[in-house]
């Protein structure tokens, strides 16, 4: 008996279609615009807390400073070397996450100063300043 051999079968298409690759791009392209506009603005919340946290931070230290000594200092007082062996010293005065040095500015009372960070801009007196004083203070 001859035995011939089976037919190979037919290979079976590799890869996608031109449809399921446009199905693809397209829930990406949706994705894309439900997520980058929260990542965009993320960056910029985290820099304005980052900075509202520091500014009560050197408050608190302007706080104990003033408690102790009962003048209010510089900020450069704060991080002198006689003050490092005090309980109120700073290790070290970073800038904002702008850059911009923070500022102690003084009110129109011995009790009314805070701290200030200009903001994005680095101009102070905007509507962008961050300060260690709660809006209720304000």
């Amino acid at each position: 008996m001859d035995k011939k051999t089976p037919p190979a079968p037919a290979r079976a298409q590799a890869g996608f279609t031109l449809v399921e690759i446009m199905v693809v791009i397209v829930i990406l392209g949706l994705l894309m615009t439900l997520v980058l506009p929260n990542l965009i603005g993320a960056g910029d919340e985290a820099r304005a807390q980052t900075a509202a946290t520091q500014c009560k931070s050197i408050a608190n230290a302007v706080r104990l400073y003033r408690a102790s000594l009962g003048k209010l200092p510089t900020l450069d007082e704060l991080t002198s070397e006689e003050a490092k062996s005090k309980t109120w010293y700073l290790e070290n005065l970073d800038k904002d996450p702008w850059g911009n040095a923070y500022e102690l500015r003084e009110g129109n009372s011995k009790d009314d100063w805070e701290v200030v960070s200009n903001g994005p801009d680095g101009q102070s007196g905007n509507d962008d300043d961050i300060s260690s004083k709660t809006k209720k203070d304000q």
